[in-house]
């Protein structure tokens, strides 16, 4: 029975012949995989689907120095998060310069007062503020689902470090819901305000 990384490793060879067939397929098997990851790395759809168009460009455009010992996936998302991390680079360089440039010509910024949102909201912003290297090996690993041994090849960093990265990031994201989460469960309990009488 082929395995994926069999299908991927046919894909890429046929691929390395020029096979345009092959390589649509391939982009079809990882596109939203990646759109998802990279969305909750960039926080913004459209940068994602860029950095994922900038991947598939990249990997066609190297399809000949691919090493077939390495599995094809890891590899996509190597690139892929190589892209995300210059962007958020760059993106925190013209960070805090955009912030005065829109209050000096007057532009409010948005009032983030909090209300009622959906728990995927709630989790969206939470994982956003996780710091990079966390939110890295949490998304391949938990949102994704890869395994610790693929995420260690992805980031290039010992299987221990990816194991700690996750469970800090999971220790973060617990302290930073818990209190949000009860607080949406004493509102859906139609907590009721004591009124005084007169």
């Amino acid at each position: 029975m082929e395995t994926q990384k069999d299908i991927d490793h046919g894909l890429m060879r046929r691929i390395q012949q020029d096979d345009f067939a092959a390589f649509e397929e391939l982009v079809e098997r990882y596109k939203d995989r990646l759109v998802n990851v990279l969305f909750r790395m960039l926080n913004e759809r459209n940068e994602a689907e860029d950095l994922v168009q900038e991947t598939f460009l990249r990997v066609y455009k190297h399809r000949q120095e691919y090493d077939f010992t390495y599995c094809l996936s890891t590899w996509i998302y190597t690139i892929a998060l190589n892209l995300a991390k210059n962007e958020l680079r760059r993106k925190k360089k013209f960070k805090f310069f955009s912030l005065f440039d829109l209050q000096a010509k007057g532009v409010e910024l948005e009032d983030t007062k909090p209300g009622p949102q959906s728990l995927k909201i709630i989790l969206e912003k939470a994982i956003a503020t996780l710091p990079v290297k966390y939110k890295t090996a949490f998304v391949l690993r938990d949102v994704d689902q890869l395994s610790y041994e693929e995420v260690a090849q992805i980031l290039e960093v010992p299987l221990g470090t990816v194991k700690s990265r996750v469970n800090r990031a999971r220790a973060i994201l617990k302290d930073e819901l818990r209190p949000k989460l009860e607080e949406r469960r004493a509102l859906s309990k139609g907590t009721l305000v004591p009124v005084r009488t007169m």
